[in-house]
């Protein structure tokens, strides 16, 4: 995906963030122009006897690559079910995203249950097994309106990477093994990352301590994300990167991501967050969207991802091809 997910999940306050918004110009959190989704698309495996017929919907997400495919997703399962679909993707920051579910400016997103739990529902410490996490923050977020789908195991969380060569060089396959390696051969642990992630206690200090990593700041490469990718691949400014999970860019340039053993980083695996008045009205929505986000997972996500990052593809396309493929949608074009 495009590397944004630390401003994806992690912001500013909700009321900075409408203030932001709107001295952009906006009138409100989320209230953004949209436009309606034209297709031409049929009801496949999913939306039969187009059960949302009359209905008028609007699908929104943030910014970055990955939610915009998941937003165009949601939007054309509702078009073949039958809805008139308003797209207002493409919303910057996941407070603005979220608002607009909240006000019923728009009806639904794809969100990640990580950023429901630690940064709208502001708990510190994430919940380890993915199941009580998703549970944890359905239930924490009645209250406010919103109503979680059952969770995809798409996770797009952070991970470590290492190109091929080095993968076989050194051997390592967790951030347990790293940890030892840095103090077998503090050297060989070399790290490319962006700022943010380098200062953050839910990122490189956090992790170093989670795992009882020595690794001297001079050996911390700071830089964008986009950059990372490209320097992990090469393997001579740094051995590691730090990267996402489901960006395209790692099957691309053919780089090993290592596992995560003692579970420090938070899941943030992608569910529909719904507007609650919307899924009273429209209960069906929960049948439409259940197959589709039981289909998404990582290796999905990354091939998806890779035909915009990597490809130049159009999110809707992508999005649009990739139901067809499935048998979710047909094309009535």
């Amino acid at each position: 995906m495009t590397a944004v997910p630390w401003r994806a999940r992690r912001t500013v306050p909700a009321a900075a963030a409408c203030l932001l918004l709107a001295a952009a110009g906006l009138s409100g959190c989320g209230l953004v122009s949209g436009s309606p989704m034209s297709d031409a698309v049929e009801p496949g495996t999913i939306g039969r006897g187009q059960p949302l017929k009359g209905a008028e919907l609007t699908v929104t997400s943030k910014e970055f690559t990955e939610n915009i495919i998941l937003g165009q997703i949601m939007g054309l399962a509702f078009k073949a079910a039958g809805a008139t679909v308003v797209d207002k993707t493409n919303i910057q920051g996941t407070i603005g995203a979220r608002e607009a579910v909240k006000s019923g400016t728009a009806d639904g997103m794809y969100e990640y249950t990580g950023t429901g739990w630690i940064t709208h529902l502001g708990h510190e410490r994430p919940i380890a097994d993915p199941q009580k996490q998703w549970e944890a923050v359905r239930d924490g977020d009645r209250a406010n309106g919103l109503v979680w789908l059952p969770q995809s195991k798409l996770n797009n969380t952070y991970a470590l990477a290492l190109n091929a060569q080095q993968h076989k060089r050194l051997g390592v396959e967790t951030l347990s093994d790293v940890a030892a390696l840095s103090h077998k051969n503090p050297s060989a642990v070399t790290l490319c990352a962006e700022a943010e992630f380098s200062a953050r206690n839910d990122g490189l200090p956090g992790m170093a301590k989670a795992y009882g990593m020595t690794i001297p700041p001079g050996n911390v490469k700071k830089m964008t994300s986009g950059v990372v990718y490209t320097q992990a691949a090469e393997g001579r400014a740094c051995t590691f990167g730090e990267v996402y999970t489901t960006d395209g860019r790692i099957k691309a340039m053919g780089l090993h991501t290592l596992k995560d053993d003692r579970h420090f980083f938070p899941n943030y695996n992608a569910a529909p967050e719904m507007n609650a008045a919307t899924m009273k009205k429209y209960p069906q929505i929960a049948g439409i969207l259940g197959p589709i986000t039981k289909a998404l997972d990582n290796t999905v996500a990354q091939r998806l991802n890779g035909k915009v990052d990597v490809d130049g593809q159009d999110p809707h396309e992508v999005a649009k091809e990739w139901l067809i493929e499935k048998g979710f949608i047909k094309d009535g074009g």
